[in-house]
């Protein structure tokens, strides 16, 4: 059975799909770009900014869970420049204890959902 996870305080699916699924202990996150979801404006111009933004979005879908980013396990970062990895890996770091920090891969790609330049998405335990 799975219970289907969605809030405000983080941008509405933009296709048919949720926020995330939690199925058991386990909460399968969609991908997060960084819109701002009090405006429904993309973040735009600086890597960190955007990258801060879609992590938000990740810790508000968390958070209507009943978890917190030490719950995750696992991540994976889309991104449009390799060349931007420290800066994104450094807002990045910013939500996680380095001893505890989940399992991770980060891909670069030729282009995203609203052509943004870095998508996030997420596996959380319980």
């Amino acid at each position: 059975m799975k219970t289907i996870i969605n809030t405000p305080k983080a941008p509405a699916p933009i296709g048919p799909y949720n926020q995330a699924v939690l199925i058991k202990d386990t909460l399968y996150i969609s991908g997060q770009i960084p819109i701002d979801p009090a405006t429904g404006n993309l973040v735009e111009g600086d890597i960190k900014a955007e990258t801060t933004q879609s992590m938000d979005n990740l810790k508000a879908i968390l958070q209507e869970a009943g978890m917190t980013f030490e719950n995750v396990v696992k991540t994976s970062i889309f991104i449009k420049d390799m060349h931007q990895f420290a800066q994104i890996n450094e807002a990045y770091g910013a939500y996680f204890d380095a001893e505890t920090a989940p399992a991770r891969e980060t891909v670069e790609v030729a282009n995203l959902p609203a052509f943004v330049n870095v998508e996030i998405s997420m596996i959380a335990v319980k």
